[in-house]
């Protein structure tokens, strides 16, 4: 029976089989697209990187502040970076907040670190131009990047997320 056939046996709609290969192509092109989306290249910018190592180590010491600048539902997810400060980007009040974390020292050292490193790169370069002037990026991020595998697949140290 098709879909949309009315009890008279007149069809007047789509196949079973038809529908879902259309659905099948709709889908994956939102599947692709979204692989594009996590794959695309990070901004470039002349300010400096750090691996996730790198940066766990000089947060430890206490050279760095290392901002997680990801959602709260990825904190939830993945956990956070030990020795992190947790920033959601979004916040209107983000700058503030920020210069906050860092006692209003906008040459402090403050490394930033989200999923991939597209989100982190983009944030490098707005905080430059609003005046800090020691923003590291970390851009194989949390999950790994073309830049490296990341601080989770590098077995580097995560914390529940206290929110």
């Amino acid at each position: 029976m098709r879909l949309g056939q009315n009890p008279g046996n007149q069809s007047s709609g789509i196949s079973r089989r038809r529908l879902l290969k259309l659905a099948a192509v709709v889908s994956g092109g939102v599947f692709i697209g979204g692989i594009a989306w996590h794959l695309r290249p990070a901004p470039d910018h002349d300010q400096p990187r750090m691996t996730a190592s790198e940066a766990f180590s000089r947060a430890a010491a206490h050279e760095i502040t290392l901002v997680d600048i990801r959602t709260p539902r990825e904190w939830r997810s993945t956990g956070v970076p030990v020795g992190s400060v947790q920033l959601d980007m979004r916040r209107e009040d983000f700058v503030r907040s920020l210069a906050r974390a860092v006692n209003g020292d906008r040459a402090a050292p403050i490394a930033l670190i989200c999923a991939r490193g597209v989100r982190s790169a983009r944030m490098v370069r707005a905080l430059s131009e609003a005046g800090f002037s020691q923003i590291l990026d970390v851009p194989e991020g949390m999950l790994g990047s073309r830049a490296g595998p990341g601080w989770i697949a590098g077995n580097l140290p995560v914390a529940r997320w206290q929110g």
